[in-house]
């Protein structure tokens, strides 16, 4: 049996897929461009519903590269732990669950630590319409029907008061369900 090889795309290919389609070029239309098959392009949009990614940012609560080198430097240099933590004003805990997490004291480097706490705050969380298919289809009746997304987000909300389930917000209706109904019906 012979299996297909993963398509990677680069963060600039992404975007070219992501402007494309909000531009409103068909998934063929983009396929032919970028050289791949449509369901190629659709594995890149599907997760999350059609709706571009916000741009992947850092928490100003987690370490920095620099807090980092200084870790990498402290251990270097034998600090000790609680050392290190006050001279970055962090706790002692969080200095050592950085250094055990990465490697030990023996083999911590800045540079890996960072690029593997960016890896591990990956989070893909799938679209709502995407995960429930019977709030998709209700949603997709109240839009054939001429509803707004106002309108349907307002009226889930009053038929389902307590189950967040069966509930969406008017802001992700409009590119999310556009993107369902091109693909799916």
């Amino acid at each position: 049996m012979v299996y297909r090889t993963r398509i990677k795309y680069t963060e600039d290919i992404r975007a070219e897929i992501w402007g494309r389609y909000q531009r409103g070029e068909s998934l063929c239309s983009i396929g032919r461009y970028i050289g791949r098959p449509t369901s190629s392009i659709y594995g890149q949009l599907a997760p999350t519903g059609g709706i571009r990614p916000p741009e992947r940012k850092r928490s100003t609560r987690v370490l920095s590269l620099a807090e980092r080198e200084e870790i990498s430097r402290g251990l270097v240099a034998d600090r000790p732990i609680r050392a290190i933590a006050s001279q970055l004003g962090r706790s002692p805990s969080t200095i050592s669950r950085e250094i055990n997490r990465n490697g030990g004291q023996a083999q911590y480097r800045a540079h890996q630590a960072d690029q593997n706490a960016w890896d591990r705050a990956k989070r893909p969380k799938r679209c709502k319409l995407s995960c429930y298919p019977s709030l998709c289809r209700v949603v997709e009746t109240k839009l054939r029907k001429k509803w707004s997304p106002q309108q349907i987000a307002g009226w889930l909300n009053r038929k389902n008061p307590y189950e967040e389930s069966k509930r969406v917000s008017h802001e992700g209706l409009g590119s999310g369900l556009t993107f369902y109904i091109k693909v799916c019906f």
